[in-house]
């Protein structure tokens, strides 16, 4: 394996097209940043794309992200570009209706808008800018650089030229949620184009990033083989925060290192063939153009001198989380945050904690990237446990449309239909049925659900959304009356029916972005009941120097918290044995075994 302090190989001979992805909060952000960055400084012309719903990359550059590329202070030669996904869908509506004939009724055209109202719209429009850049609107640069959402909402943007390019190669007739199939069909050139240069080994490579964690590098795994399925073979993987204990007598530091060279060495072997580079764990935030650039320095920063802090949390555990939500018999959990801090691991807590104080539980996932069962490692008895699988949904609703609408068909009006659901955005409708089916089972029971990461989950919010803006709509056109229906964004507001738990790491970008999503949520009418700080190890306690010295960030992160972003907040230590399979969970929200 080739170590990154002295090799950087990802850097010797980087392609024009160079995409990071990895699970969440494994530092797609900061190395993508900071490769900008250093190949900017070696006199490049660079663009860099945050295809990511979630980023940070305002905070880490401190510059103010807009949908049209600008430069970065400081960085000659760089330039910062950030698909978002609200103004993408808004500007793709724009055009659709642009398309249309003068002659076009003012209902005609408030029954497209009404089309392009939901989450598959953003997915597409999104997509429609991303495939911009890889077809011809990035000339004058060197280099593009993606900083990509999480791995699996990343493989959902990279599979969406071959999807669409075969979907519409096969469906010219009628409309789909997308608008006239002829406003698509005018892009089919774009797809074919993006589709060519993402399978171009020559002109795209793949950063797979990851940290030293089993889920982390299983999660690149996947990814690897996905994207290898795609025709994306040109794949490097990059172990980011690698720790090695000054000391091995600290019990919280060796457990770290230990446990960072146990799922390495035991990487799955898909990774084992990949050229491989390690970054070290740094005693700072990778916040800010220093910060950045020190990142890729051949020898890292030494820890500043920092005495012990005392112990400062006084919070309360996942045991006082549990006693209190198992006050009532029933109702809906959603445990949310940016991927990686802990959110499965925490849901299957929380889920087998009600469950020992005798409670129905219901625990679920709508994370493509889902681990419950790896998690769980075996079946809990009276307890379910499901998964919401994107195909396995797509493929339920349209046998469901099917065989409704099926029978009063012809042959040749079948084919017609079936073709119109083999369209991708398809997938977005049946995942979002399968979540509302769950969202209703809490009116008998606990149902715990473990969202997506960050970025998808707010794609979610938004169907709900705009479910609920149709249901209401339809039903006071039928009656000429107000609505007095319950639509799953109505029990996702209802207190008393959902608690939103937020899980962070205490770090600033995990804080940041759980402070984003809070906000949203809070703009949709859902607030928080409240938040986790996962992993802290100053509440596990350690004498090492590296540690000790990235302490003062994590209590400052405490402090944010406690002092303004929550008013509920329950803190979970570092553990130097993983919290995997029931047992080990039920320490973490079980009074008694």
């Amino acid at each position: 394996m080739n170590i990154f302090t002295s090799n950087r190989t990802w850097l010797s001979s980087p392609t024009r097209f160079i995409f990071f992805t990895g699970k969440g909060g494994v530092g797609k952000t900061s190395l993508s940043t900071a490769t900008a960055i250093y190949l900017a400084d070696s006199g490049k012309q660079v663009l860099l794309v945050s295809t990511d719903a979630a980023s940070n990359l305002d905070v880490m550059l401190n510059i103010t992200l807009s949908n049209h590329h600008c430069p970065v202070p400081g960085v000659p030669g760089l330039e910062v570009l950030n698909i978002d996904p609200d103004h993408a869908a808004e500007a793709y509506r724009q055009r659709v209706i642009s398309q249309m004939s003068v002659h076009t009724s003012d209902q005609e055209r408030t029954t497209v808008l009404e089309q392009l109202s939901g989450s598959c719209t953003t997915e597409i429009a999104s997509f429609d800018e991303f495939s911009s850049l890889l077809a011809g609107d990035s000339l004058q640069f060197d280099h593009v650089i993606f900083d990509t959402a999480p791995s699996g909402h990343t493989l959902r943007l990279l599979s969406l030229p071959q999807a669409w390019s075969g979907f519409l190669a096969n469906n010219d007739q009628g409309a789909s949620c997308l608008g006239p199939h002829s406003g698509l069909k005018m892009q089919e050139t774009r797809f074919n184009q993006a589709l060519a240069v993402l399978t171009n080994p020559a002109l795209t490579s793949v950063e797979l990033i990851t940290r030293p964690e089993v889920s982390a590098l299983n999660e690149a795994a996947r990814t690897s083989e996905e994207l290898k399925s795609l025709g994306l073979s040109n794949q490097r993987l990059i172990i980011n925060g690698v720790f090695r204990a000054s000391t091995q007598t600290d019990a919280v530091a060796s457990a770290i290192e230990r446990q960072g060279r146990n799922a390495v060495a035991q990487m799955p072997m898909v990774l084992r063939g990949l050229p491989c580079d390690e970054v070290p764990l740094r005693s700072i935030d990778n916040v800010g153009l220093p910060a950045l650039r020190a990142l890729l320095e051949a020898v890292p920063f030494p820890p500043p001198p920092y005495s012990v802090p005392p112990n400062q949390i006084t919070a309360l555990g996942m045991k006082d989380l549990v006693a209190e939500l198992a006050e009532n018999d029933h109702g809906l959990i959603m445990v949310m945050g940016k991927g990686g801090v802990g959110k499965t691991t925490l849901a299957a807590a929380l889920a087998l904690g009600l469950l020992a104080r005798g409670k129905t539980v219901h625990l679920s996932t709508t994370d493509p990237a889902a681990h419950l069962t790896q998690t769980l490692g075996e079946e809990v008895p009276n307890m379910q446990v499901s998964r919401i699988d994107p195909k396995v949904e797509t493929q339920k609703y349209i046998d469901k449309i099917m065989a409704s609408k099926g029978p009063s068909l012809d042959e040749n009006e079948k084919e017609l239909l079936l073709e119109d659901l083999q369209s991708p955005c398809t997938e977005e409708v049946a995942v979002f049925h399968a979540f509302s089916h769950l969202v209703a089972q809490a009116r008998s029971g606990f149902v715990v659900l473990d969202t997506a990461p960050t970025g998808h989950s707010l794609l979610l919010m938004d169907a709900a959304g705009a479910y609920h803006r149709q249901m209401m709509h339809s039903y006071e056109q039928h009656t000429g009356t107000s609505a007095r229906i319950t639509t799953p964004l109505m029990r996702l507001q209802d207190a008393s029916y959902t608690r939103v738990i937020l899980v962070t790491l205490p770090e600033s970008t995990p804080v940041l972005q759980a402070a984003a999503l809070q906000n949203d949520l809070r703009r949709a009418k859902i607030e928080p009941y409240a938040w986790i700080i996962n992993q802290s190890v100053l509440a596990a306690g350690t004498q090492d120097p590296l540690l000790v010295a990235r302490l003062e960030g994590e209590i400052q992160q405490v402090n944010k918290v406690q002092q303004g972003l929550s008013g509920k907040f329950y803190i979970v230590p570092f553990l130097t044995s993983p919290p995997i399979g029931v047992r080990a969970l039920r320490q973490l929200s079980t009074p008694l075994l």
